[in-house]
């Protein structure tokens, strides 16, 4: 028996590669595929299954194309309902992978269709559960993202307290806890930075499974429970309805621009500029109009908060050899829609004599003695507000970045603005967005708050 959990940063994401006696089964894929196939066939293994824990709502699973190229079957839980061919499997039924078996639990709360599957050894003993977005390390699913009807985010929750008494919690303290997210995914509030843990130490720890009644799971659960990012819904959909195949993705992303091109195709079309380095390379010098958004930080979660259309074509400009990996993970929350980047990157641009334009970086030392002298200046905190309640500078406004399409409108564009976040990465984000949309003087504070708090504990 053979178990990998294949982890991937970027999103907080776990899939799993399950294998025995030359056959395969693949939990929760991502959007590109090649990977689980070449495992297979090295390991000259079949993959049988694929099991989806539910309709994914933060990135677009890779289990059409791979069941299209593997031959495996799609596996749901009670009540899915797919536009595609899928096997909906009943509460308790059981899959054989090789010499080991999947139970389905069904496990409703995160979503209706939210399952859990049970892995048993070849002596059919528990040994781990694949919970989703049922169970996390330290942490449960949010109850808000798939209410129907008249059902209310509390009824979720109860739903899911249920869920987790009647079918995990009754398993042996040793079974192994395997969730589809990890710490930074917008899926729970209080995720550990663990990616598994046995049942016994979660009973422990988790501040959800402690609760000593079902009001007071329900009271603790939806507490403090930020809006979903606006792609949820929308990548929710394309998994039960169906998308794109990525390998087209690829062709009609991988096309390569000069700078005339580049430019010809930019105003021709309402193609968004999405740049994609490093935000201090970035604020030197980028194209009139481009957003930044970095490949180094939580590019694609960024992407679908703050790009509200997932059709909205989009022409990349990013490190030469990085044209790829930025479709890859812009295709893993279902922006499918480049049409092109340009090559070369930045120093074809320049080469090319084309326009430029810079943000302003400020240090945190020049900025703490500019708020420090009493001068009136503008401050955005474009942190979580969780962030902020940790510590801020008293005369800063608190903005979230995520909400950056709504509170524009309350910027005034012939005023300075000096904005920070934690350590400089949204902070560019949004100075990029509100240079975009004709606010011309905005200042990044280098550093974020770490360096203003740091500057200030060294005066």
């Amino acid at each position: 028996m053979k178990i990998e959990q294949i982890y991937t940063g970027c999103l907080a994401e776990a899939a799993y590669y399950i294998e025995s006696n030359g056959e395969a089964a693949i939990i929760d894929p991502l959007r590109e595929v090649d990977a689980y196939l070449n495992k297979a066939t090295r390991n000259n293994a079949t993959i049988k299954y694929i099991f989806e824990t539910h309709f994914h709502a933060d990135f677009v699973s890779g289990h059409i194309d791979l069941a299209r190229k593997s031959g495996a079957k799609i596996v749901y839980g009670p009540t899915a309902d797919t536009s595609f061919e899928s096997v909906v499997a009943a509460d308790g039924e059981v899959f054989k992978i090789g010499d080991i078996t999947l139970t389905v639990l069904h496990t409703p709360g995160h979503t209706p269709e939210s399952t859990s599957y049970l892995l048993k050894d070849a002596s059919g003993k528990p040994y781990c559960v694949f919970t989703g977005d049922t169970l996390f390390i330290g942490d449960v699913g949010r109850p808000d993202l798939a209410q129907q009807g008249e059902l209310t985010m509390e009824d979720m929750a109860a739903t899911l307290y249920d869920s987790l008494h009647h079918k995990i919690l009754n398993l042996p303290d040793e079974v192994l806890i395997y969730p589809a997210h990890g710490a930074g995914s917008a899926c729970g509030k209080h995720m550990s930075k663990e990616t598994f843990d046995t049942l016994g130490h979660q009973k422990e720890v988790n501040y959800a499974l402690k609760a000593s009644t079902k009001d007071q799971f329900v009271k603790e659960v939806t507490e403090g429970i930020l809006p979903p990012p606006q792609y949820f819904a929308k990548n929710a959909a394309l998994n039960r309805l169906g998308y794109e195949n990525v390998d087209k993705v690829y062709e009609k992303g991988l096309n390569p621009l000069d700078p005339e091109a580049f430019e010809l195709l930019a105003n021709r079309t309402d193609a968004l500029l999405l740049d994609t380095r490093d935000p201090e390379v970035f604020g030197q010098a980028f194209i009139p109009s481009a957003v930044n958004i970095g490949l180094n930080g939580q590019f694609a979660p960024w992407v679908g908060s703050l790009i509200t259309d997932l059709e909205q074509p989009l022409l990349l400009i990013v490190e030469p050899g990085k044209e790829q990996e930025a479709l890859t993970r812009l295709s893993r929350v279902g922006y499918d829609n480049t049409i092109g980047y340009l090559e070369g990157g930045m120093d074809a641009w320049i080469a090319a004599g084309k326009d430029v334009e810079s943000i302003e970086s400020i240090s945190a030392e020049a900025f703490v003695n500019l708020n420090d002298a009493g001068e009136a200046v503008n401050i955005l905190d474009v942190r979580k507000p969780g962030e902020f309640e940790g510590g801020y500078l008293e005369n800063a406004a608190l903005l979230p970045l995520d909400y950056i399409n709504d509170w524009t409108p309350e910027i005034r564009p012939t005023e300075k603005y000096y904005i920070h976040c934690a350590g400089g990465y949204r902070s560019m984000i949004a100075a990029s967005i509100l240079k975009a949309r004709g606010i011309d003087q905005v200042v990044n504070v280098a550093g974020g708050y770490a360096a203003i708090k740091l500057q200030k504990a060294e005066l």
